[in-house]
């Protein structure tokens, strides 16, 4: 089994540590805190909640260049992430509301969990996302 991620519990790479050449869902059963990672190969993508929660944020269509994994609301995500558009997205947990303007403003697109290869797909002409709010109440 070829290692391609080592997570640290320290700083510095010190400290225990876990090998991972796979997917895993939670870290907590290795350690309780992650201070250094070391990527050996490959590319990955890290979240800091268990069961990859989140919102992934992609520059292109078919989450091509990703910007950001995000998990908490963002009412500014020009300034946040320096981006204007948003072209693909995924949603790993729960809902999402996209708005086409600062501040929770303007047009709404609702985003439930799954897999948005294109703008299209939430159902907007244009990939204007100035914010974004998680749904926690229906």
């Amino acid at each position: 089994m070829k290692v391609e991620i080592i997570f640290y519990e320290d700083r510095d790479f010190q400290g225990r540590f876990y090998e991972c050449s796979r997917d895993c869902a939670d870290l907590h059963s290795y350690f309780s805190l992650c201070n250094s990672v070391r990527v050996e190969s490959g590319c990955s993508v890290l979240y800091e909640r268990p069961n990859y929660m989140g919102l992934g944020l992609y520059e292109r269509p078919d989450f091509g260049s990703q910007i950001a994994e995000h998990i908490e609301d963002c009412p500014l995500a020009q300034e946040t992430f320096w981006l204007r558009e948003v072209h693909s997205s995924v949603v790993m947990d729960g809902a999402w509301m996209f708005y086409e303007q600062p501040n929770y403003r303007g047009r709404q697109y609702f985003l439930d969990r799954g897999e948005y290869r294109k703008h299209m797909d939430w159902g907007t002409t244009t990939p204007v996302v100035h914010s974004f709010h998680r749904i926690t109440k229906f």
